[in-house]
């Protein structure tokens, strides 16, 4: 990649990282922007994936605390989502760019629509889950809808962190806080599991991959700062339109 496109994909990574820090949706930028300085669509994707493992890894880190007492639900999940996020990356490298080129607005599409019905989202589970809860055996039922929504964003990663936390809010019974930061850990999961399986598969563009992992750890640091003077509804209807525009020019494609 030329000096020009890896300051292409590095501000877009910034953009992203901060979006995801306010808002959410930030594949939406960066993995557009990939494809659009020329790198084939899997791999973009691929390389997306590769880039964004630092954020997920901040999102985890800064909810710990929340994770007290819920040993058995991470016993049980997080083998279940690292396994999925290997299956769907699996199936992205069994995927020709063809194929994916038609699918892509789908996903795409598909994110935009959890996006908008995230605020939604939130606050059914704010008025239907308890102030607290322990884990016990019955959270077991919650690997069965955990197994899809990994293997998605494994596949595409974007929207799996509403998908999850919808997931987990039908099944299990605690609070919202509580069930946010075990949805950080499952998605840090799923990326990682991806990313790492993604690897060996000379389908990364390391020089891109790199300088969008620093791009996005430094937007999330900016987006952290902004969080007080930007509204997230705002930004977020912003991430949605460039979505969806992302999406008929792939489907024109």
């Amino acid at each position: 990649m030329s000096i020009m496109h890896l300051l292409i994909v590095g501000l877009a990574a910034v953009v992203g990282g901060a979006v995801n820090a306010l808002a959410g949706g930030g594949t939406l930028i960066t993995f557009p922007m990939l494809t659009a300085v020329g790198v084939p669509i899997v791999t973009a994707n691929i390389t997306n994936t590769v880039a964004l493992c630092p954020g997920y890894l901040g999102a985890t880190f800064a909810q710990l605390k929340d994770l007290r007492g819920q040993s058995l639900r991470l016993w049980l999940l997080l083998p279940i989502s690292f396994i999925g996020g290997i299956g769907g990356g699996f199936l992205l490298l069994h995927t020709s760019d063809q194929v994916f080129l038609k699918i892509i607005p789908y996903l795409i599409l598909m994110a935009v629509v959890l996006m908008a019905i995230q605020d939604k989202v939130r606050a059914w589970l704010v008025r239907n889950m308890s102030k607290s809860g322990t884990a016990t055996l019955h959270d077991a039922w919650s690997i069965v809808p955990i197994i899809p929504a990994a293997i998605y964003g494994g596949y595409f990663g974007a929207g799996v962190s509403i998908i999850v936390i919808s997931v987990l809010g039908l099944v299990l019974e605690d609070s919202i806080i509580r069930l946010n930061a075990l949805k950080q850990t499952l998605s840090f999961s799923i990326n990682i599991a991806a990313a790492i399986f993604f690897l060996f598969s000379g389908h990364v563009v390391w020089s891109a991959a790199l300088v969008m992992a620093v791009g996005s750890l430094a937007g999330g640091i900016l987006g952290g700062r902004l969080a007080k003077r930007v509204k997230p509804q705002l930004l977020r209807g912003v991430v949605i339109v460039i979505g969806t525009i992302v999406a008929i020019i792939y489907f024109v494609r």
